[in-house]
């Protein structure tokens, strides 16, 4: 990113233009270049002239609206942060915009302190590097797309999908009432949900006739649901710490693998990792609700991998790359044990094999 990032407004109303063109450049600590566009057309050649780390654009523009405007920068230019400044209150237009893939959908501020909430976020959207975190708003993570639920006021139901995992958060005006999780409801379902670290999320229309069950302000259940987090990181690792320690054919080595996995899961893009032994051993893993079917799927895949490369004559196994719409799956052998590890499919080839020799490196320490 420029020293000086650049914003790009775009919306018909030439009054709004000025206002807002004056606001961002004068109150944002990073002092972006803000240039405007009152119509789609004129909007999208700009862009193709010329570099921008930020747009804004209304939805209800006259010939081209806010969406077909979005359709084509999101194609054509991926890489361009998106915001949506409208004065639409629709739950459907919400939804097509996040499923299209903005950062943030913002309706145009009424009040001195949503201004204020507007103004930080867009300060922070164009000063963040891009990272890890949940499609649908790009570089964000859970908590952030929940506070900016709450704080818009808004009634929606987000569907959270990580890995074979699949969660669902009930908002209404801007409280959280309900949560769902694999076997788990309530707050418990809330606390799961945001340990994941990476995903794919949707906003879907609310549900009214949803009953309450967590009474909890979204600020302390975030803040609950973060000691927690870090209550269960330290418990698990104090556990193993104290535990007695025996050699097993899935642990050779006498080492404790749970304090390892713990390791691995702040690896950034791993979702998860599993690592199995004989047939009859338990499998160890992190970020997988059920690991028996993953671990079913690394034995015979490495197995029949084995088998083909003996026939062929290839030699030994070293490890089997996957790439899918819906994540990369590596799959390869430490000593004793064998690994299966899921990436984002944001995760490019160098990345995967770099992340897993990094694995195989901690792994066999």
């Amino acid at each position: 990113m420029s020293a000086q990032p650049k914003i790009l407004l775009l919306d018909d109303d030439q009054d709004f233009l000025d206002l807002y063109r004056e606001m961002l450049t004068q109150h944002l600590p990073s002092l972006p270049e803000v240039k405007v566009a009152n119509s789609g057309a004129r909007g999208l050649a700009m862009i193709e002239s010329e570099p921008f780390n930020l747009l804004i654009v209304d939805l209800n523009m006259p010939k081209m609206d806010g969406l077909q405007v979005i359709t084509i920068v999101r194609r054509k230019h991926p890489q361009l942060r998106l915001v949506v400044l409208t004065a639409i209150r629709d739950e459907q237009f919400r939804t097509r915009a996040y499923g299209m893939g903005v950062d943030q959908y913002w309706i145009k501020p009424e009040s001195d302190q949503e201004m204020g909430l507007f103004m930080e976020s867009i300060d922070a959207l164009i000063s963040s590097e891009a990272q890890e975190g949940f499609r649908g708003v790009q570089s964000k993570s859970l908590v952030d797309i929940i506070q900016l639920e709450c704080l818009s006021q808004s009634s929606c139901m987000l569907k959270i999908v990580n890995g074979p995992s699949e969660g669902r958060i009930y908002i209404q005006n801007g409280e959280v009432f309900d949560a769902e999780a694999p076997s788990l409801s309530g707050e418990p379902a809330f606390q799961r949900i945001l340990s994941w670290k990476t995903g794919t999320f949707e906003t879907m229309p609310a549900d009214p006739s949803r009953t309450r069950t967590i009474f909890t302000s979204y600020q302390g259940l975030l803040l609950n649901t973060a000691q927690a987090i870090d209550e269960a990181a330290s418990e698990l690792l104090l556990a193993e710490a104290a535990a007695p320690v025996e050699d097993s054919p899935a642990n050779p080595s006498g080492k404790p693998n749970t304090p390892i996995m713990v390791e691995l899961s702040q690896m950034e893009g791993v979702e998860f990792v599993l690592a199995v032994g004989p047939k009859k051993s338990t499998p160890n893993s992190w970020g997988l609700d059920n690991p028996k079917p993953v671990a079913d799927f690394t034995r015979q895949t490495l197995a029949n991998f084995r088998d083909l490369g003996e026939r062929l004559q290839f030699g030994e196994l070293q490890q089997v790359l996957g790439n899918g719409p819906q994540r990369h799956v590596a799959v390869t052998t430490c000593g004793e044990s064998e690994l299966c590890v899921g990436f984002p499919p944001a995760s490019g080839p160098e990345h995967v094999r770099e992340s897993l020799k990094n694995i195989l490196s901690k792994w066999g320490s």
